[in-house]
């Protein structure tokens, strides 16, 4: 079985083919002497080159190129938070407005209503003591004249009972004594007697 061992010199690279079963490994290093070789850790100048150019290229594209564009969206994202906030301070403050000038109105309508309902009361309320006395003017007269007529029944049925007693009594007279008395004398008899008893 063959191995390839690979030897890195400054300017070049070796390649030999050993057969590994036979020994010939230990053989062919032994007379190989190490060399140093480039650092795996340390990187070399044209790494730096690439790695600084690219880095410089990266500065600049960002500089000039992504940057502004970065810095724009972020300039227009900023104004339109702020115009949405600048907008819903505008739309609060007309809410507001709208609510204290509603508020507003909806005293003097209240205001309104309260003096229409107070007028409507006093209006209603003369009315009501305007009937009252037509009403009461009314009562009284017609009181009045149940007066009157109570009064000329009662005057009536006075002069009516004063003669049917003025009868009465002429008759039990004449009876009594057999003549029949004066009709004037038995009024007046029958009248006092019936003011004695009404003043008692």
């Amino acid at each position: 079985m063959l191995t390839a061992v690979t030897t890195l010199t400054a300017n070049s690279i070796e390649v030999r083919f050993v057969d590994a079963l036979r020994g010939t490994n230990e053989d062919t290093h032994a007379g190989v002497e190490p060399k140093d070789g480039p650092s795996p850790i340390a990187p070399e100048m044209k790494e730096l080159a690439w790695t600084a150019g690219a880095f410089v290229l990266f500065a600049v594209l960002m500089r000039l190129v992504l940057y502004p564009r970065l810095k724009s969206g972020m300039d227009a994202r900023y104004a339109g938070i702020r115009g949405g906030h600048e907008g819903a301070d505008a739309a609060r403050a007309a809410a507001r407005a709208e609510v204290a000038e509603y508020e507003s109105q909806l005293a003097t309508l209240r205001s309104e209503a309260n003096e229409r309902v107070e007028a409507q009361r006093r209006t209603l309320e003369t009315e009501r003591q305007a009937r009252l006395g037509e009403l009461n003017v009314r009562l009284d007269a017609r009181r009045q004249a149940a007066l009157v007529d109570a009064q000329a029944a009662r005057t009536a049925l006075h002069a009516d009972v004063e003669t049917a007693a003025a009868d009465v009594v002429a008759r039990v007279i004449e009876l009594a004594t057999g003549q029949r008395p004066g009709s004037d004398v038995v009024s007046a008899a029958v009248a006092a007697t019936m003011m004695e008893g009404a003043a008692r």
